[in-house]
């Protein structure tokens, strides 16, 4: 059976957006597959999230993944927004959510580790509902 395609969106697909990517593949590969991409995109992933998601999960997001433009990506069957609002970009697909997360670039550790919490709690509720609805 062919996995149903997630994308977590953002406009620079440099920060929340690559941290959805890497604990969608971490923690929901079985039941989908996880893909980030944005409108601009930063040279790099932001260092502190990079740092930090080694540091709490092992995972080298330098590694796997890099900074990509929607035309990048695969067709969507799910689109997750971070919280850019007005300026999110579009995607088509066959179910949309906005998670509303606050960007933590430029702030500390503890701001970031937090906005990694609610991402990973938010990744194994997104499974849990697709997986639902597989069945």
């Amino acid at each position: 059976m062919m996995l149903p395609k997630v994308a977590f969106i953002c406009v620079h697909n440099s920060c929340r957006s690559q941290i959805a990517e890497a604990l969608g593949k971490h923690f929901a590969s079985d039941v989908f597959e996880s893909y980030s991409a944005g409108t601009e995109i930063k040279q790099k992933i932001n260092q502190d999230a990079v740092r930090l998601m080694k540091e709490i999960y092992g995972i080298d997001m330098e590694k796997t993944q890099k900074p990509k433009l929607l035309e990048e990506i695969p067709p969507i069957d799910v689109v997750v927004t971070m919280g850019c609002n007005v300026q999110c970009p579009f995607l088509p697909c066959k179910y949309r959510e906005d998670w509303g997360i606050t960007d933590p670039t430029g702030k500390d550790d503890e701001e970031f580790v937090r906005v990694i919490h609610i991402i990973e709690q938010r990744i194994k509720n997104l499974k849990n509902e697709i997986h639902s609805l597989l069945k």
